[in-house]
């Protein structure tokens, strides 16, 4: 099936019914179509711009794109949604948490997460997944949803499975 004649997920409202064994048909698809788009892809920000755009047609989440490591901080890269905080400190917030461990980030409700950089009101839940190079992390993907709750065990396996073939791009 291809994600984008035919939406696996049509609108937000179906995003909370989704079975553990929806969501891995889902990211199989999107798997498959990144390692499509970044066969032969060698420009970072083109490779990173349809990674975020193949992910949010797959789940419409409020947010998801790339923060990118720079000078000690992350800055804002290509993403796909409302406006977004420009630069994260190290250990700020929940994508500077993930970049300072080292480690996915899943967080359930992020207005009970110490320290939340409130970018927007409507996010409720997010996950951010390191990228690395050579051990490194060169930059989070990070992925906000209006509702709680909303990612799992099963959204970090696959993002984890996605962000590992970005490693070429740096």
């Amino acid at each position: 099936m291809d994600l984008f004649s035919q939406p696996f997920i049509h609108d937000n409202s179906m995003i909370e019914s989704l079975t553990t064994n929806d969501k891995a048909l889902i990211y199989t698809e999107c798997h498959t179509r990144i390692e499509g788009l970044l066969e032969t892809e060698t420009d970072l920000i083109a490779g990173l711009a349809n990674v975020s755009a193949v992910l949010k047609e797959a789940f419409h989440w409020w947010w998801v794109g790339f923060y990118l490591v720079k000078d000690k901080q992350l800055v804002l890269g290509p993403f796909q949604g409302p406006v977004a905080c420009t630069r994260i400190a190290f250990g700020k917030g929940v994508c500077g948490a993930a970049w300072a461990q080292n480690e996915t980030l899943v967080v359930k409700d992020v207005h009970q997460f110490p320290g939340h950089i409130a970018c927007s009101a409507e996010s409720n839940s997010e996950i951010v997944v390191p990228v690395c190079k050579h051990g490194a992390v060169v930059a989070v993907l990070d992925a906000d949803s209006e509702h709680f709750s909303c990612f799992d065990e099963t959204d970090r396996l696959f993002l984890e499975k996605i962000c590992a073939t970005l490693g070429h791009l740096f």
